[in-house]
Parts: structure tokens; C-alpha cells; sequence
């Protein structure tokens, strides 16, 4: 028997989300059914009832799906099924998995696995700000423990106001965007991207957020409550609090020696700190060592981390030595390999990018099938994580969920800097060849370096920095280190990236691991990520001052051209003929998309002379007709009656018999022409009702001396004008005297040269 329990949240523009449990999926451990409008998503949880043998950390697994259906759609490819997740997706659930995994307990090990699902969508809400929202609630109604509820939205600040979780098309009018992830006490997770805001600006849009996500909170401890689940119990770490004391005891002084040494090599750290651990597990006795190495391997990290957090706190001492306001060493190096059309590397302590720029043609743009997102992309980024950047013994396997993430940041970073007229597609590529911290801040770096070396003129440049923090137990005392290592995030509070330019913040990610982060503590970090940001800018203008004058060598050149789009099929041609005709003759390739504006022509090739002669044929096609213009034809077919000749491409006009000579001709052999034949013809009228054109020969040739103009006769009064020009009612039958068919071409008087008037035919 059905007993759904239902609970209502009101947005602040009306809008309403209605989260539902008890009709779907009840053999789940947690499930929850989301609307908003004529959106819906169903997230799911099911977590194993016991911990796997040996697992000491939260096997947690995210995934978000969208079916092709909720749109109306079907997949593409052969199969016509959905397939393997998006990019979109892939990122999606990461956003939902970093709010969740802080907040499931330490000691909580069971394969814990988070399905949600689109199964409806109008195009107008945005889904993905809703998944964080319908996840957490699957697990509010479940009996898996968890120190929520969480929540996630979309705050947008349009025409200088912030809106919560705004439809797709508000979101185009927006200059910031940010998904913020919280629980009812404190934001757990930023991303998001802006078009260079201050500082007070990002933070008064947290607060706005959090604000809204309060509500959600609430609303599914509301729910939990109704449905009145018990969080099970469960066992999953057997701890042993005298090894505990005992590690602690002999371990942490050398630890907190090593912490101390400032030594800038993290190989050297790791060995010296591994070491201790092997020593002491060493001193076992030796029936006793396989059983407690792995809760000493456990209780020693718990003792490497206070060491480390200490020595910071209490001396400002950070594991290379630095102060916490300092940044690493860096150099950088444009123009760095000669075959991509931009390059460049940026080191930073030991994390080191080697970015490359590749600019391609129309043909190169990305398409994009999602089920709500569809379209082309202009401005790529891809971000590769080799294993030997950070000296591990691994194979290198496909692209994974964390070079995703890391590739989106940095493609956020830029992509509002990059020029909005830009003819080429771009195509940024950064190789992690050494990585100790902040590896994606480093691409944004190596990427704006390497796009100046290609000549991308760029707005301005983005440099960014990954902020972290350490805090007291009991939030006394704190510090803000900038330019963090990788130890630094591992075993700190925060890791908070940001980026941006001289006037201000591009994008931002930040991921918390502690409660109670306070808007202080958030704007001081802020502050210090914008003098690290200014630092590193000015490495990066003395490195490169400005783009390259010109492309290099080996970039193909690219023009453009818009014309009106009842032409594109001219240009286009049957089947595609005449494009294909004109990429044979010149050259280039050529491309065409319709757009608002008309039809967008890109045509590119690696010489002038190729783009050239493409634009003049192109230019030929759209080019319109001109009443008196002198042009170069074709005669495509004799009549009786004259002939008709190509003057433009695709385009035939009517050369009348009396238009070819200013003597009479009785038949069109005497004129001499023939199919084939060049001619010089002048447009001589463009009939506006049908659009018919009339050419002359003649009159490009000396008038006779002594030529006199037939006055043509005026016209009576007459009924309405007959399509096709003939005006004289009726026609005669020619055994009666009367004239038979009128010619086609509208002239129909032979001129006279001194001789008797007479009709043509």
C-alpha cells in the first residue's frame, strides 16, 4: 500500500520544488522523486550493510544521468541508447560527490552508491542545480548515517540582482554564476565562473545562496522526520586506543622534525616521513607486525597530519619553508616546441604544465549533443594527468572523472577572456608533466601564455592560485597559505582556487573539509588569493607583454564573410556542387553556417592566393545584379529569338536579337554566336516584378552615325496585366495577319537602320 510523503519549497520568484518519497524505487535503501515545473529527477541510495575487508576510506560512487526521453529525444549513434555519461553528467555528479563525501563519518567504509536520474524536462530549469537537493534527500529518508542534510544551488546575479537557481535563459543575461553546495551551518563546495567581479561581490553571492539553501535544509529534516527512519548501526574500523597512544607517543616529535625542515623536495619529505612509520612498525615484535601494520599505518597518518597542521599554527613553518603568504618559484617559457601554432611552459615549484594552442577552421568546432545542451563549441581545453608527473609506476589510461574537472576550471578560467570575434576555432591542450599542488591553476597559467605565443588576442590575461587552511580544533586560531602543495591540501581545511585578471575574479572552485568556515575567514583568503593572483600576472606580462603582431607561419589564414540568407543555397549549390567546385579551383576550404544575421561563410587555407580566389568566386555567387554594369558571360543556349547568356554564376539573362548588333539580323545565325562563346554583355534592365534580366551587346558598340530611335507607341488602355510580360490581351491567329507568340525578353520592335519598319519575327 502506497504512503507517499510529500514536502513543498517555495523559490523566491514563485516558482515551487516538491520533494516526494514512498512511490518509486522502494526496494532502494533511500529514494526521493524531485519536481519543479515540468522537471523531475528520482535519486536513489543503497549502501552495503557491512564494509569491505581492508577499506579504511568511504567508497562512495556519484552518478547523474539524463535520459534522452525527458526531452523527446533519441540518442544518437547506431544503437540509439543511451551510452556512456556526458561530460555534462560527469560533471554534474562531481558536484554532488564533493558536497557528500565530507559528510558521511570517518569510520563509516560501506560501498555507498548515489544514482540520480532526469527523467522529465521542459528545457527552461536547469537539472543539474537540483541533483545536490534530490541526493541528500534520498539519503534524509534512508537509514545510511550522514551528518546532513546538504543542499546545492545556482545563484545568478542578473542586471545586479541575485537569482536562485535561474532557467536557461536567464542564465545567458547573467555576468556571475556559482553552484554552492552547503549544509544548514556551513558552505561545503564553490565553482563557478564570472566576468572578472570583486571580491565583496563573489562573497555577497555566497550568502545569498546559502540563504536559500537554509530553506532546502529544513524542509528535508522535515521530511526525514515524517518518514522516521533510524540510522542503522554500524561497525566498521576494529581500533586499538593503546597502539593508538603508543604511535602517537614515539612518532609525532619526529614528525613534527621533519614538518619543521622546511625541505622544498617532496620526495625527500615523503621517504623521511615514511621512514618513521617503517621504524616503528619495525620495533614490533614480530608475530604482532602483519596483524597492526594497517591501524599503524592509520594512527600515523592521524600523527603526520598534526604535526604538519601544528608547525603551521604554532610556528608558521610550512612543510617547503615558506611563509604562508609566499609563492613558489616560477619560470616560464613561450614559443617552447615549433609544430603547434602556440606553446608554452609554466613551472611552479614542482608542478609544471606544458600547454599547447591549436587555431582550426569551422570544421574543427565540437559538437555538442547532450539531451538539453546542443550546439557547437569554438573554444576547447584539455587537461591530461600523466601517472610519472608525480613519479608514479602506472600505465597511462583514459581521460578520468578528475581531468575532466580540472579541464573544466581551467576552461571557465579563460573562456570569457578569449575574443568574441575570433575566426578560429581554438584548441588549448595542457600536459601535468610534474604536479605537487594546484595543477589546474597551472593550466590556466600555461594556457593564457601559450595562447598570447599564438597571437590569440586575448582581453585580458588570467593567472590563478589554489588557496588552503588551517584551523585549531576549536577554531581559535587559522592560516591561509597560498600557493598550497599537494600535502598542504591533503592534510588541510580548504582547498580554494581562484582565478582571474588584474580587474578581477574569472572563476573560482573551493572544496571544505572543516565546520564552522566563517565569511572572515573566507574574505581574508580572497584578498590573499588576489595578491598571489597580481604576482604571478606580472611573470606572466614579463614573460609575454602582449599577443604576437601576426600568426605564425604555418596558421592558416581564415576570412570571413556574411551575405543574405536566401543566397546560401546559391552557394552551396545542388548536393553541394558549387562549394565543393569552388574548395577543387581554389583551394581553401570553405564552410557555411546560417545564423541570424544571414549565412556565415569561413573560408581558410595556408596562402593568400587560395583565399583569395575562393572569396572572388564566392563573391561572384552573392554578388547582386546591376542595372548598366558591363559583365563577362557565357552564351548557355541559342534561340530564334536571341540567346541566353550566364552573366553571373547562376544567373541568365535574355541577349535579344536586336541587342547583339545595331544592324539588322533576320535569324540568329548571322549573329556568329554560338554556345560556349565569352561575350560582353551590359545589364540593361532588371524587370522588378519578375526578375528577369535583358542584356545588350550593342550597347558596348559605337552607335551608327545618323541612327535614329524608334519611338515606341503608347499604350491604350488595357485589362490587367498578364504574368510573363504580354500585355496585348489574346493572341491572333497568323493566317488573319495578326502577329503570332510573343518572344520572350519584352522587346519585340526590331530597331530600324534607314530601312522600312518591319517585326522581328
Amino acid at each position: 500500500m502506497l504512503n507517499p510523503i510529500k514536502k513543498t519549497i517555495a523559490l523566491p520568484d514563485g516558482r515551487e520544488i516538491t520533494l516526494e518519497t514512498g512511490k518509486l524505487a522502494k526496494q532502494a535503501d533511500g529514494a526521493v522523486e524531485l519536481r519543479m515545473g515540468n522537471t523531475m529527477l528520482l535519486a536513489t541510495v543503497v549502501s552495503a550493510k557491512e564494509a569491505g575487508e581492508g577499506v579504511d576510506f568511504m567508497p562512495l560512487q556519484v552518478e547523474y544521468k539524463e535520459k534522452f526521453s525527458s526531452f523527446g529525444r533519441f540518442p544518437g549513434g547506431f544503437l540509439k541508447r543511451e551510452g556512456r555519461a556526458s561530460d555534462y553528467e560527469i560533471l554534474t555528479a562531481r558536484l554532488v560527490d564533493r558536497v557528500l563525501r565530507p559528510l558521511f563519518p570517518d569510520n563509516y567504509h560501506a560501498d555507498t552508491f548515489v544514482n540520480i536520474t532526469l527523467y522529465s524536462t521542459d528545457g527552461e530549469d536547469i537539472p543539474d542545480a537540483l541533483a545536490g537537493l534530490a541526493a541528500s534527500a534520498a539519503i534524509a529518508v534512508s537509514d545510511i548515517p550522514f551528518n546532513g542534510p546538504i543542499s546545492e544551488v545556482r545563484v545568478a546575479r542578473i542586471d545586479g540582482e541575485f537569482v536562485i537557481d535561474p532557467t536557461f535563459d536567464q542564465l545567458e543575461k547573467a555576468d556571475m554564476e556559482l553552484m554552492v553546495g552547503a549544509t544548514y551551518d556551513n558552505i561545503m563546495m564553490v565553482e563557478g565562473e564570472m566576468d572578472e567581479v570583486s571580491e565583496a561581490d563573489l562573497l555577497a553571492a555566497l550568502k545569498a545562496a546559502h540563504d536559500a539553501i537554509k530553506v532546502q535544509c529544513v524542509a528535508q529534516m522535515e521530511l526525514a522526520k515524517e518518514v522516521g527512519v533510524a540510522k542503522r548501526e554500524y561497525n566498521h574500523e576494529v581500533n586499538d586506543e593503546e597502539l593508538r597512544k603508543d604511535v602517537r607517543e614515539k612518532c609525532y616529535d619526529k614528525a613534527y622534525k621533519i614538518a619543521q625542515a622546511g625541505c622544498a623536495d617532496k620526495h625527500w619529505r615523503a621517504e623521511q616521513f615514511d621512514k618513521i612509520c617503517e621504524e616503528y612498525i619495525e620495533s614490533l615484535p614480530e608475530e604482532e607486525r602483519e596483524e597492526k601494520t594497517p591501524l599503524v599505518k592509520r594512527y600515523y597518518h592521524d600523527v603526520e597530519k598534526e604535526a604538519v597542521r601544528r608547525c603551521i599554527l604554532d610556528e608558521g613553518v610550512r612543510l617547503d619553508g615558506r611563509k604562508t603568504t609566499e609563492i613558489r618559484p616560477i619560470w616560464a617559457e613561450v614559443d617552447y616546441i615549433p609544430g603547434p601554432h602556440g606553446s608554452a611552459v609554466f613551472t611552479r615549484g614542482e608542478t609544471q604544465s606544458l600547454a599547447t594552442v591549436t587555431l582550426g577552421t569551422k570544421l574543427d568546432e565540437k559538437i555538442v549533443d547532450d539531451v538539453i545542451n546542443q550546439g557547437k563549441e569554438r573554444f576547447l581545453l584539455h587537461y591530461n594527468f600523466p601517472p610519472f608527473s608525480t613519479g608514479e609506476a602506472k600505465p597511462v589510461r583514459g581521460v578520468g572523472r578528475r581531468e575532466i574537472g580540472h579541464g573544466n576550471l581551467a576552461h571557465r578560467a579563460l573562456k570569457r577572456m578569449f575574443p568574441e570575434d575570433f575566426p578560429y576555432v581554438c584548441r588549448i591542450v595542457s600536459d601535468i608533466l610534474e604536479s605537487n599542488g594546484s595543477s589546474s591553476m597551472a593550466t590556466v597559467c600555461a594556457g593564457t601564455l601559450a595562447l598570447l605565443d599564438a597571437g590569440v588576442k586575448m582581453k585580458k590575461p588570467v593567472s590563478g592560485i589554489a588557496m588552503g587552511l588551517i584551523t585549531d580544533a576549536d577554531g581559535s586560531k587559522y592560516a591561509v597559505l597560498s600557493d598550497i602543495l599537494g600535502d598542504e591540501d591533503h592534510l588541510g581545511d580548504m582547498d580554494f582556487k581562484v582565478t582571474g585578471t588584474k580587474d578581477g575574479i574569472t572563476a573560482t572552485q573551493m572544496d571544505i573539509k572543516c565546520d564552522g568556515l566563517s565569511y572572515e575567514i573566507l574574505e581574508k583568503a580572497l584578498l590573499q588569493a588576489r595578491d598571489g593572483r597580481l604576482h604571478i600576472l606580472n611573470i606572466i606580462n614579463s614573460t609575454i607583454p602582449a599577443p604576437r603582431e601576426d600568426y605564425k607561419p604555418h596558421v592558416p589564414r581564415i576570412e570571413t564573410m556574411l551575405i543574405p540568407k536566401e543566397l546560401i543555397g546559391a552557394v552551396i549549390g545542388p548536393g553541394g556542387k558549387i562549394i565543393q567546385n569552388i574548395q577543387e579551383v581554389s583551394g581553401a576550404t570553405v564552410s557555411i553556417d546560417e545564423i541570424d544575421e544571414g549565412g556565415y561563410i569561413e573560408v581558410a587555407a595556408a596562402n593568400k592566393a587560395s583565399i583569395d580566389k575562393a572569396m572572388e568566386m564566392i563573391t561572384a555567387i552573392v554578388a547582386l545584379p546591376e542595372e548598366g554594369k558591363v559583365y563577362q558571360g557565357t552564351v548557355r543556349s541559342i534561340l530564334d529569338f536571341g540567346a541566353f547568356v550566364e552573366f553571373m554564376p547562376n544567373r541568365d539573362g535574355l541577349l535579344h536579337i536586336s541587342e547583339i548588333s545595331w544592324n539588322r539580323l533576320d535569324d540568329m545565325a548571322a549573329s556568329g554566336l554560338k554556345e560556349g562563346d565569352t561575350v560582353e554583355v551590359k545589364l540593361i534592365e532588371i524587370d522588378k516584378k519578375t526578375g528577369k534580366y535583358r542584356l545588350s551587346m550593342r550597347a558596348l558598340m559605337p552607335k551608327p552615325e545618323g541612327w535614329v530611335e524608334r519611338e515606341r507607341p503608347q499604350r491604350g488602355e488595357r485589362g490587367p496585366r498578364r504574368e510573363g510580360g504580354n500585355n496585348r490581351g489574346p493572341r491572333r491567329d497568323r493566317d488573319n495577319g495578326n502577329r503570332g507568340p510573343r518572344r520572350e525578353g519584352g522587346n519585340n520592335n526590331q530597331p530600324r537602320n534607314n530601312q522600312p519598319e518591319t517585326t522581328a519575327e
